[in-house]
């Protein structure tokens, strides 16, 4: 009102009636007991009250109107920014292949993903949604799942095998060089679990090189360093064409692979796109 200077653009600007506007106004003074407004027949303009308390006022409107303008991250079409938390596997596997279309798909939306393979709590950390295995994701999330399910297989080089001889059950792998993980959230190495039927074995392997990187692992087996634990799919060609051997293959499961998480809460439209275009289908 007092920037229009006139009942009919404000109320036209406001979608009420010249009157209807007029009304709350003078309801305002009666209840301030000061006149906010001096009126005309041509024009009106705000008093030195009037003056004073728009002054006072306008950076708490100026808040209340980004807040408002704030809301269109939860409606409307997906824009805005979507912090992912993630490692380093789902960082290559999930993300790399599919993240570039939806971030062409979805111009008005950008995406942080930091990759970490410690576990990260989301709400601290300022994240809205992560990437992680599903047996390691807590049961208060919401968790779609984004990828196949996974199967580690123990594999090394034919040449590996002659000077060290093969692994016939898990016991045998205590004897054998292998390549180890350490967990550096918790400090400890992951050990070696295999399970078959109802009967589970938990081995504490040892070996020259211990890493938190699967490619640095994976280039160590490679060359014949070592005995080590890879992903199936991304080896099953090196094992078709003899350039790597599988052992113990009745004692490596399939376990859940990797999900999507995010608190139980209200999501915004650009999280939502983003969960579509990283859901896993088998089609």
């Amino acid at each position: 009102m007092a920037k229009a200077r006139s009942f009919t653009r404000a109320a036209a600007e406001l979608g009420l009636s010249p009157s209807a506007l007029s009304h709350v106004i003078r309801s305002l003074e009666e209840r301030l007991g000061v006149q906010l407004l001096a009126r005309t027949t041509r024009s009106v303009a705000p008093t030195a009250a009037g003056e004073r308390l728009l002054r006072s006022l306008e950076p708490a409107l100026a808040e209340v109107a980004d807040g408002l303008a704030a809301l269109a991250d939860w409606r409307g079409s997906p824009s805005g920014i979507v912090r992912l938390t993630t490692f380093a596997y789902a960082a290559r596997t999930i993300l790399a292949p599919r993240l570039p279309r939806f971030l062409l798909e979805h111009p008005d939306v950008s995406v942080e993903v930091i990759v970490d393979d410690r576990p990260v709590d989301l709400v601290a950390s300022g994240f809205d949604a992560g990437i992680r295995l599903g047996e390691a994701i807590h049961a208060d999330m919401v968790a779609v799942r984004v990828g196949p399910e996974l199967r580690g297989v123990v594999v090394a080089t034919p040449e590996y095998f002659e000077r060290h001889g093969k692994p016939e059950t898990p016991r045998d792998v205590e004897a054998h060089v292998c390549v180890n993980f350490r967990l550096v959230g918790g400090g400890g190495l992951l050990p070696w679990t295999f399970q078959r039927e109802d009967a589970q074995v938990t081995i504490r392997a040892s070996g020259q090189l211990i890493v938190n990187d699967g490619t640095l692992a994976a280039a160590a087996i490679r060359a014949g360093a070592a005995l080590g634990y890879l992903m199936e799919h991304d080896v099953a060609e090196e094992i078709a064409d003899g350039r790597l051997v599988q052992v113990l293959d009745e004692w490596s499961p399939r376990f859940p692979g990797c999900h999507l998480y995010y608190p139980n809460r209200q999501i915004t439209p650009a999280l939502r796109a983003l969960i579509g275009a990283l859901r896993w289908s088998a089609d």
